[in-house]
């Protein structure tokens, strides 16, 4: 084993934790922000990129971690070790709404593509690194643009889905349609690409973008209902906007409904 075995449990419902047991020297690795707590005895350290390849020169270190870059994520992350004799406990949050999805990447042939915001931890070992869309019309259009994350290596990751969770199983050249911002991640051996929604009325009075992503099998596929950004919209358009006003969300009485639904801010 290269990575390191380690155990975990989790815990909640929407607002989920894991929490992971160490022997001793054994260490995970997170995306900054992501901590819980943690069991006295736990040594925490920043280091360039994900720690995969120790023996790595330092010019190796940082053109890794400035790869980290192109995903949106810090130049840096961070390792937690167990130092001490006996077991210890650590735990990371999901950062919004959802569910925590183990992934044994022994079982998908040590490499696993998820969205770029998706990872959560994993056991040291394991490599946090991009995958690169060959497909210019993906690029472009399929909402993740080039670039995502791909897990290598033969230990535990966690990747984090908004809302609820569906696991697809695609057989040999069956096809998904999804939207493109409902995919957590996908098995090496999926195909994936983009699909011009068609119609006029589709386009232009639709609502649900002008692309569908369209993942064909063999493979494994995860879904989320809430993607993130979906959420933040929603939020944003709720929200008050100009002057402190919001817009009288579901009374026609606008002001005045709110007055008589409770809401006293006036």
């Amino acid at each position: 084993m290269n990575a390191h075995e380690i155990d975990y449990q989790i815990f909640g419902e929407e607002m989920q934790y894991v929490e992971l047991e160490l022997d001793p020297r054994e260490a995970v690795i997170a995306e900054a922000g992501n901590f819980m707590m943690m069991d006295d005895g736990i040594r925490m350290d920043t280091i360039f990129g994900d720690g995969s390849k120790e023996n790595e020169g330092f010019l190796g270190k940082v053109l890794g971690a400035g790869k980290r870059l192109l995903t949106g994520e810090s130049l840096f992350m961070t390792i937690f070790s167990n130092e001490i004799q006996g077991k210890k406990r650590i735990s990371f949050a999901s950062p919004y709404p959802g569910k925590i999805i183990p992934i044994d990447l022994t079982r998908y042939g040590n490499k696993f593509i998820c969205q770029k915001d998706a990872f959560l931890c994993a056991a040291k070992g394991v490599a946090v690194g991009i995958e690169f869309s060959k497909k210019l019309g993906r690029g472009f259009f399929g909402g993740e643009g080039f670039i995502m994350q791909k897990l290598e290596g033969d230990g535990m990751a966690f990747v984090h889905a908004g809302g609820t969770m569906a696991r697809k199983e695609l057989s040999p050249g069956e096809k998904l349609k999804i939207d493109t911002g409902c995919i957590i991640g996908f098995t090496q051996d999926i195909n994936y690409d983009i699909e011009f929604v068609g119609g006029i009325k589709n386009t232009f009075f639709g609502g649900e973008g002008l692309f569908f992503a369209t993942l064909t099998g063999p493979g494994t596929v995860y879904v989320q209902s809430l993607p993130f950004s979906r959420l933040a919209n929603r939020i944003w358009q709720a929200a008050p906007q100009g002057g402190g006003k919001d817009k009288g969300e579901g009374s026609i009485l606008g002001g005045i409904g709110d007055v008589i639904s409770g809401d006293r801010r006036f």
